[in-house]
């Protein structure tokens, strides 16, 4: 019997001001159940992450949230996850997320999106794993940490491949096929 594939989802804990955030939001939800993946998560009911897990789970996805004890009043955790975890810190969440992904979607968010983000991709730099790792450039979102990681590269403090660790697409409609290769 197959397993089914998880993706993890690092994406704001707030909408942001454009709507093409929740929009990719709710159309990456979508395609998550409708490929019968498993969403994984940082089980908050509020923001993108809110509008990402409600999508995914009104089309019938499995959802595993992952929530540190400190955030769950903040974050308000989702009640009707499929599974939910609760850590002790942040550390713990991420590793959690991580260990339960086989691929990972970055949408629209802020410093804890960033942080979740450089981690997995220093983590894929320096060999601990494989995982696919796209960015959704929804609305233009993430052009600036695109020249950011580039200019990293041209100022000498990262080989050109690592732009290679990354895939940005412009939104979830190029994400699909990309994802579904990937998955296999």
């Amino acid at each position: 019997m197959e397993r089914t594939r998880s993706v993890c989802v690092y994406c704001g804990s707030r909408a942001g001001h454009d709507p093409a955030y929740l929009a990719a939001a709710e159309e990456l939800g979508l395609l998550i159940a409708g490929e019968g993946w498993r969403l994984v998560y940082g089980a908050g009911d509020i923001g993108i992450m809110g509008r990402t897990a409600a999508a995914a789970q009104g089309a019938g996805a499995t959802a595993l949230g992952v929530i540190p004890v400190h955030l769950q009043s903040r974050e308000v955790a989702r009640e009707s996850l499929t599974m939910l975890i609760v850590t002790e810190n942040m550390h713990e969440r991420k590793k959690v997320m991580f260990m339960n992904a086989d691929a990972i979607v970055v949408l629209p968010g802020g410093a804890g999106t960033l942080d979740e983000f450089f981690e997995v991709l220093t983590w894929k730099q320096i060999g601990l794993h494989r995982k696919p790792i796209f960015l959704v450039d929804a609305g233009g979102f993430w052009g600036p940490l695109v020249a950011l990681i580039d200019h990293v590269i041209a100022s000498g403090f990262a080989e050109p491949s690592l732009r290679d660790l990354i895939t940005v697409v412009p939104d979830v409609a190029a994400l699909g096929p990309r994802l579904r290769g990937a998955l296999g």
